[in-house]
């Protein structure tokens, strides 16, 4: 959560500041690590289960911090868990197209907050997700699920542009 947090998303690539782009960084950045979980072992899948149950409890408790009745948190945090879930299946199937991160950028775009007219911080956004899925790829299985700090970092945003 704290990588989502980086102010280079909101001032440098112009995701809109609010609880829905910081949402949509937030799943930006859960997609790589959800697809490596997934794609490994059991442990892995299980791993992968237990980070998007935190990503909806911390929805859940952001949303009561924030003063959201009791009436509308759960319909929100189900909108919270079903984009979560449509995101990362976009983007899956985005990340194996012919040109992934055009194809990414696009999904990107479409997605997060503040990004619809701003096709090249979507690209940026897109090959930097891509890279971190890259570094995280190289992280041996057994201890990137044994060592939280074993996970490397999401590439600096401030520094790369898309990946070639």
């Amino acid at each position: 959560m704290a990588r989502a947090r980086r102010p280079a998303f909101f001032a440098r690539h112009g995701v809109q500041d609010t609880p829905e782009g910081r949402t949509a960084v937030i799943i930006l950045l859960l997609f790589p690590l959800l697809e490596r979980l997934q794609g490994g072992s059991l442990r892995g899948r299980r791993v992968a289960r237990l980070v998007c149950e935190t990503f909806i409890t911390d929805i859940d408790d952001c949303l009561r911090e924030m003063g959201v009745g009791d009436l509308a948190v759960p319909k929100k945090v189900k909108r919270a868990a079903q984009a979560l879930g449509e995101r990362c299946l976009a983007y899956r199937r985005a990340a194996a197209a012919a040109e992934p991160v055009a194809a990414l950028a696009r999904e990107v775009a479409a997605t997060v907050p503040g990004l619809e007219s701003r096709p090249d911080d979507a690209e940026a956004l897109a090959g930097l997700m891509l890279r971190f899925a890259d570094d995280l790829r190289a992280v041996p299985a057994e201890t990137l699920l044994g060592a939280p700090l074993a996970l490397p970092d999401f590439p600096d945003i401030a520094a790369h542009s898309a990946r070639p």
